[in-house]
């Protein structure tokens, strides 16, 4: 449908911040409509279909433990579990660190894992019972640090740290050397801690595309990128559409182009090789993580945790790493992560998604603020945390600031 000239908002960007704070405005009877410039809506959250494979892009999964996953509708998303935990090598043999509320049985391997002395697995054990079950408030209150200093001042031993901690945090930060903040990776390892990780049917993009659903498919103008915002104004290749508030919730780097008084970007990036094996080597659905000084940071078989990512019971294999890669520079790191031999992997794709997430450095700037003024807002995951609970929250306290200006009575209280 063609782009109107006025609406009440404009948000700019279909991703799941952008999502997330048009379907709270819709809610309150707002006139939304929403430009993105891509072909698809949920942002970074897309998926092709490869030789009848279910693809994403770069290796994500959805967080049932992320707050904001009440906001989804879980189970028409159908999605398929891995286990909470890992397999590490370690000199040739295979371990599995498993949280045993998922599988029982796996917990005497757990325990006799490789991961230093009982007391150093009693620390690991303590700071996962303190980030999952203790007050946010009073894990904030303590002073931010980087991760590792923060992890090695909880009790974490170096064979915890280097085997299993470093390179399961470098999977999902995005960094190895782990100077994120640990305020955050406290909050992140909550979510592991307290959810499931899971991935949709019909891939990651599915998320988005139940969002819009719920916007309107006739709000959601996708290719249609905006040239400029002003206050009441966002223009398009079309004209200009006129509105009373203006809702910028791109990628950092076309926020901050389209708003200069803001600083955003998205430094991290992360190169994912998927292959094709006739069968899994596996029997569980759990990630493989990669080996101090190797390339790889994890690899995992994605169709035993959703074997409808396959299209004929081939298992699809994705194994990523922290800096651009060729397949064949990675291949015999790939088949010995699994015990399979090189011959045995049929390269499927290569996907290097560069700005794949904003940094969260000590200290956390949780809660940037949202309402730049002059009726302009500005939210994604770089105003809060670099996740999908980071982009839908920041959605969501977005439309609460939009409706204060346009709409008071349609806030809840103590909004």
């Amino acid at each position: 449908m063609p782009v109107p000239t006025r609406a009440e908002v404009v948000v700019v960007g279909a991703g799941l911040a952008g999502l997330s704070a048009a379907i709270r405005l819709r809610a309150a009877g707002c006139d939304v409509q929403m430009l993105e410039s891509g072909g698809h809506a949920g942002g970074r959250l897309a998926t092709d279909r490869i030789d009848g494979f279910v693809v994403d892009r770069g290796f994500q999964v959805l967080n049932a433990g992320y707050p904001r996953a009440a906001d989804l509708d879980l189970p028409a998303l159908e999605l398929g579990w891995f286990l909470r935990g890992a397999v590490l090598r370690v000199d040739g043999r295979v371990h599995r660190v498993v949280d045993p509320r998922s599988r029982l049985a796996a917990a005497p391997g757990t325990i006799a894992a490789p991961l230093g002395s009982l007391r150093e697995k009693a620390a690991l054990l303590a700071f996962s019972l303190r980030a999952g079950y203790s007050p946010v408030r009073r894990s904030l209150r303590r002073p931010d640090r980087p991760a590792e200093q923060a992890l090695r001042d909880a009790g974490i031993g170096e064979q915890a740290l280097e085997r299993f901690l470093r390179p399961f945090l470098a999977g999902v930060l995005l960094e190895r050397e782990l100077v994120t903040s640990g305020h955050y990776v406290d909050l992140l390892w909550r979510s592991f801690v307290r959810g499931r990780i899971g991935l949709p049917a019909g891939g990651m993009q599915a998320i988005g595309a139940q969002l819009a659903a719920r916007v309107g498919a006739d709000r959601v103008h996708l290719d249609t990128p905006v040239r400029s915002v002003a206050p009441g104004a966002v223009t398009t290749d079309e004209g200009v559409l006129r509105s009373d508030a203006v809702v910028v919730a791109t990628d950092p780097g076309t926020a901050a182009r389209l708003l200069p008084r803001i600083e955003a970007s998205a430094p991290r990036q992360v190169t994912t090789h998927l292959h094709v094996l006739p069968a899994s080597p596996w029997h569980e659905p759990l990630i493989v993580l990669g080996q101090p000084g190797g390339r790889l940071v994890n690899s995992v078989v994605l169709t035993d945790a959703q074997p409808r990512y396959s299209p004929d019971g081939r298992a699809l294999v994705a194994s990523s790493t922290l800096c651009p890669t060729s397949e064949a520079e990675v291949r015999a790191e790939v088949a010995a992560a699994h015990g399979v031999g090189s011959s045995d992997l049929e390269h499927l794709t290569t996907v290097t998604v560069t700005g794949a997430q904003p940094a969260a450095l000590p200290p956390l700037a949780l809660r940037r603020p949202v309402d730049l003024g002059d009726g302009i807002y500005v939210c994604g995951d770089h105003r809060d945390t670099p996740s999908i609970q980071g982009a839908m929250a920041s959605g969501a306290r977005t439309a609460r600031a939009v409706l204060r200006a346009l709409r008071p009575s349609a806030v809840p209280r103590g909004a």
